[in-house]
This record gives C-alpha cells, structure tokens and sequence, in this order.
C-alpha cells in the first residue's frame, strides 16, 4: 500500500473522544472506544476534517468547545467546493436524510468526493446505518463518486495480525 488510507473525522468523534465521563453506559462504551481507537489507531491514518466538522465543534459550551477544537487541530480541512454542494443535494434527494440533518448528507459528500478511505463516526441515525447506505450508496456512485466505508471507531481497530 502506498501512504496510509484516509480517514474522515466526523463531528461525533471529537464530541466522544473529549467528552466529560457519563454514567450512561453505551455513551461510556463510545467514549472509551474512540479513546482507545484515538490512542492507539490514529496513527496509522491520514485524518481530514471539513469546515462542517469545524462548525459543528466549535459550537455549544466554551470548555467543551476548547478540548474538541484541541483534538481536531492537527487534522487536514477538505475543501468544500461546488462539487461537494452538489453531491449533498444529490444524497438529499434521495429522501434518506431529513432537511433539518442536511449537515449529515454534506458529511457523506466531503468524504466522498474527495475519496478519504473511510468515514469514521457514531452518528448511526443518518450516516452509519445500513437500512438508508445502499440507497445513498447508489446516488453517490451514480453522481460519479464512491462511497468511503463508512464505520464507527469498534469497527476500524484492525486485526491482530496489524500489530505489532
């Protein structure tokens, strides 16, 4: 393999991995596995973010704001250009993600038209969810892009035979 794949950070990611402890125990269980992904994995990738990511972290309670912001700094912005607006309205169109979630289809589209490997997040209402990908899958393809694989952080640990 020539470089290392690309990873799209969505916005979800900086939220768990910075995010103070709960006693809800799947957000717990979230936390922790972006922790441990963000330790330990990382750095096998090349990690870009958007302006949306930027948007939607820098958004909300000033502390929390400061440690996402810290946690994306170092991240590469992908542009987003006519090419990306236009690839949103297509996902939008296929009636997969609401209006009010349009933030989420320009996600997908930033990932996809600029052909990051993979999309990493825990959104699994509109971005993570295997009953609305083949339908968004195929507007994309359709628009002339691929989709990254799309995975949360559980999903992106690699096999044993990656250690080491």
């Amino acid at each position: 393999m020539i470089g290392k794949p690309s990873v799209y950070i969505e916005t979800t990611i900086p939220s768990f991995l910075t995010g103070h402890p709960t006693n809800n125990l799947i957000v717990a269980g979230k936390q922790e596995v972006t922790r441990q992904w963000w330790e330990t994995r990382r750095h096998r990738f090349e990690l870009f973010i958007s302006p949306y990511v930027h948007d939607e972290a820098s958004a909300g309670d000033s502390d929390a704001v400061r440690r996402r912001m810290e946690a994306i700094e170092s991240n590469d912005l992908l542009e987003v250009d006519d090419e990306v607006l236009h690839l949103t309205d297509r996902i939008m169109e296929t009636g997969m993600i609401p209006e009010k979630s349009k933030t989420d289809a320009a996600h997908i589209a930033v990932a996809s038209r600029h052909t990051t490997d993979y999309l990493l997040t825990w959104n699994c209402r509109y971005i993570a969810n295997a009953e609305i990908l083949s339908t968004i899958n195929f507007a994309v393809f359709k628009a002339g892009y691929l989709l990254p694989t799309i995975c949360t952080p559980d999903e992106l640990f690699g096999g044993e035979e990656d250690e080491g």
